[in-house]
C-alpha cells in the first residue's frame, strides 16, 4: 500500500456531531483497548477505528502509548494532533506527544512562563517548594500532557467514535487516578490560598516569582481540569458510551497482568465488556467465516515439536484465565506468519474482533 501524505487539521470536514441524536450502531462512543507492554494493543485500536471508518462513522485512533507504533501499523506517518488518514473512509489518527505538549505550554503541569498561570514551574515536578504541602509528588508531567490531550480528543464532537490505544498497563492506572489527585491538589490549593490571605506577595518566592493574579488564575485552571476529569471518568464509567477492552496473549505472567488490570478497573468502576485473546495458535477458519482462511499459515501441530509445545503453553495458560473470561465478553485473535500492517491484515483482525 501506498504511503499516504497527511496534515494536521484544526476542523473536520464532517459537521459535528450530535451524538445524542445520531444513530450509533452497537459499539460504544468510546474504545479503549488496555494491557501489558506488547500484547497488540495497537494492532487492535488500528483495526477496530479501520473498521468504524469503513462503516461511516468518523473515527478517530489516538495513542497514548510513548513507544509509537500506530505509524508503522497504518503504514503511514501518524502526526501528534488529529489528521485524516485515509482519503476514502473518514478515519483520523494521532500519536499524543507529551514532550511538545509540555514544550509549547498546552500541559497542565508544563514548567515555564504561561503554564497555568505561572503554577507550571511550582508543580513540574518532584521536590518541588509545595510536594509536601500537597500531600506527595505531583503528577509526572509527561503523564499530565497525555491526560490533558486525550481529555481534549475524548470531549470532541467532531467524532462520532473515539478509540485508544492505552499505554502499558502502569501508565493507564496512574491516568485513573488523576481524578483523586486533582480533587486532593485543587481542595490543598484553595486552602492554602485562604489561609495565605494577602501574605501573597512576602512568600511569591516560593510559588516561581508568580504574582498573586497568576496563582490565582493557576488554580483556577486546576479546578476547570479537575471538572473536565471528573467528566470524563463519569464517561468511562458509562458502559454505554465506552468498552474497555483488555488485551492478552495465552502466557501465564499475561493471564496474571490482565487479572490484575481488571480488578484495578473494577476498583475504580470502569466496566470492561471485551476481553481480546492474541496470538493464539489456531487456525482462522476457527475465529471467523468472514475471511478466506486458506490463503494463511496455520501451526502445523501434528509434525511440529515446536508448535506443539507452544500450544501446550497456550492450553495450560487460557484454562488458568477462566476467571479472566468470566462475565466478558471473549475474542479470539489468531497467532499471523505475517506481522500485523496494513489495511489487508487490519480487516482480518477486525473480523476476529466482531
Amino acid at each position: 500500500m501506498d504511503s499516504i501524505d497527511v496534515e494536521a487539521v484544526d476542523e473536520v470536514d464532517e459537521e459535528p456531531v450530535d451524538r445524542a441524536a445520531r444513530s450509533l450502531d452497537p459499539s460504544a462512543e468510546y474504545v479503549l483497548y488496555g494491557g501489558k507492554g506488547g500484547v497488540g494493543k495497537t494492532t487492535m485500536a488500528a483495526a477496530t477505528g479501520l473498521a468504524s471508518a469503513e462503516g461511516g462513522a468518523t473515527t478517530l485512533v489516538v495513542s497514548t502509548d510513548p513507544a509509537h507504533s500506530l505509524s508503522d501499523t497504518f503504514e503511514t506517518d501518524v502526526p501528534a494532533r488529529p489528521a485524516r488518514i485515509r482519503d476514502e473512509v473518514p478515519l483520523y489518527a494521532a500519536e499524543i506527544d507529551p514532550d511538545a505538549a509540555i514544550e509549547d505550554g498546552t500541559a497542565a503541569f508544563a514548567q515555564g512562563e504561561g503554564a497555568m498561570g505561572g503554577l507550571g514551574e511550582l508543580l513540574g515536578g518532584e521536590g518541588g517548594p509545595m510536594e509536601s504541602l500537597m500531600g506527595g509528588a505531583m503528577p509526572g508531567a509527561d503523564e499530565a500532557a497525555a491526560m490533558q490531550t486525550l481529555l481534549e480528543y475524548l470531549d470532541d464532537d467532531r467524532f462520532d467514535r473515539v478509540v485508544v490505544d492505552t499505554a502499558p498497563t502502569g501508565h493507564t492506572l496512574r491516568l485513573l487516578e488523576l481524578p483523586d489527585v486533582m480533587d486532593t491538589m485543587v481542595g490543598r490549593m484553595l486552602a492554602l490560598r485562604e489561609r495565605l490571605g494577602g501574605m501573597m506577595d512576602g512568600i511569591k518566592g516560593m510559588f516561581g516569582g508568580a504574582s498573586e493574579e497568576e496563582v490565582d488564575q493557576g488554580i483556577d485552571d486546576l479546578r476547570r481540569l479537575s471538572d473536565r476529569i471528573e467528566r470524563l471518568r463519569a464517561t468511562l464509567r458509562d458502559p454505554d458510551r465506552t468498552d474497555f477492552r483488555v488485551v492478552m496473549v495465552p502466557e501465564e505472567m499475561s493471564v496474571v497482568e490482565s487479572e490484575r488490570l481488571l480488578d484495578q478497573l473494577r476498583e475504580f468502576e470502569i466496566p470492561v465488556g471485551t476481553v481480546v485473546v492474541n496470538k493464539v495458535m489456531e487456525d482462522l477458519a476457527d475465529v471467523t467465516d468472514d475471511v478466506d482462511a486458506a490463503r494463511f499459515v496455520s501451526p502445523n501441530l501434528e509434525d511440529c515439536e515446536f508448535c506443539q509445545r507452544r500450544w501446550d503453553v497456550q492450553q495450560d495458560a487460557l484454562a488458568a484465565a477462566q476467571d479472566v473470561f468470566r462475565g466478558h465478553e471473549v475474542r479470539r485473535v489468531p497467532l499471523f506468519a505475517d506481522e500485523v500492517r496494513g489495511e489487508a491484515m487490519l480487516r482480518i483482525v477486525a473480523a476476529c474482533l466482531e
